[in-house]
């Protein structure tokens, strides 16, 4: 997998920011890539800290960009910038005040083109670094949230995940009269779409299995007509992907159990794309397929923004740094 991305960076240039670039971590992953060549990374934190930093792990970034919120020259037009972003919710000065730290620095190097694409949260929360992607880069046009996926690989197996990370569940949305602007099915259905996009940027062939307790009917509910519903907003969304549901995990992965309990349905028993009804039930999945099923996971993997910003782990290694930096420069 990493090869062909690694193939795709080569082709297309790419330039991505680590909000956190004094991190050890960071700094192995930088040094690696730079020696790879495929991919320019940008550092955020005090130049000295940063280098130090460096020279302690014995990690060559010389000749890397290191950005200082503290002495970054083109500060003011960030602030001017962000401020008409927040669109009266922040002053100049609770901008610069925002700007001064990485998660907010970082985002707005790639809102104004400097970055391609930004990693974040080896020391901030998933909330630190998804906040100000949402204020400042915004979700992409038709987008109506932003959700997530796992990249899950065994050999040369691979399957995606969604939405596991960001979405804990799904409610209409209403507004002030309390009539339904979006409905939570519409929801779920874009994280159907969102995810089978992701899934072909790994070139992946995307059979989309909506996940539920039921199978083409067997069970009955309000978590299963949200299913149902959601599966056929997802068809009519994306025509040209293979989506059915709603369907019960063995069905959707099982060919003799798909087919006899969801007969002519071109995913059920064929499915790798996954899509759960809630995020409880879609952390514990991909967790049970990394632990008990030996799958590598890779992501959270953001989807529905302007631009590819993700989420470490806080407990990451430095190798999953490296591997998030590819998949995410990929993605842009």
């Amino acid at each position: 997998m990493f090869e062909n991305l690694i193939e795709v960076l080569k082709a297309n240039p790419r330039k991505i920011v680590y909000t956190e670039g004094h991190d050890a971590r960071i700094l192995e992953s930088a040094a690696r890539l730079k020696k790879g060549g495929f991919l320019t990374p940008i550092l955020v934190g005090n130049v000295e800290v940063v280098k130090a930093a460096a020279e302690k792990g014995g990690f060559d970034i010389e000749g890397l960009e290191i950005l200082d919120p503290a002495t970054y020259e083109g500060m003011d037009e960030m602030v001017e910038k962000m401020v008409e972003l927040r669109k009266g919710k922040m002053t100049a000065e609770d901008c610069r005040a925002a700007l001064s730290k990485g998660n907010y620095f970082g985002t707005m190097l790639v809102k104004m083109g400097v970055a391609d694409a930004l990693l974040g949260g080896a020391t901030y929360s998933t909330a630190d670094t998804v906040r100000p992607a949402l204020q400042l880069v915004k979700t992409k046009k038709g987008a109506n949230l932003v959700s997530s996926c796992f990249i899950l690989v065994r050999g040369d197996e691979m399957i995606a995940m969604g939405d596991c990370a960001i979405n804990i569940d799904y409610q209409d949305k209403l507004d002030k009269e309390g009539n339904v602007v979006l409905s939570a099915a519409a929801q779920l259905a874009e994280v159907a779409v969102e995810t089978a996009k992701t899934a072909k940027v790994f070139g992946m062939d995307p059979k989309v299995a909506m996940l539920s307790y039921s199978t083409k009917g067997s069970g009955k509910g309000a978590n299963v007509d949200l299913v149902r519903n959601a599966t056929a907003i997802a068809k009519e969304k994306a025509p040209d992907v293979a989506i059915d549901g709603e369907m019960q995990f063995d069905a959707a992965v099982s060919p003799v159990v798909g087919q006899l309990k969801f007969p002519g349905s071109p995913v059920a028993g064929y499915a790798n794309t996954f899509i759960f009804p809630e995020i409880q039930s879609g952390n514990i999945g991909y967790k049970i397929a990394q632990r008990l099923g030996g799958f590598a996971a890779y992501g959270p993997i953001l989807q529905g923004l302007n631009a590819p910003i993700n989420d470490l782990s806080r407990g990451c290694d430095a190798e999953e740094v490296y591997q998030m930096s590819i998949i995410t420069a990929a993605l842009a």
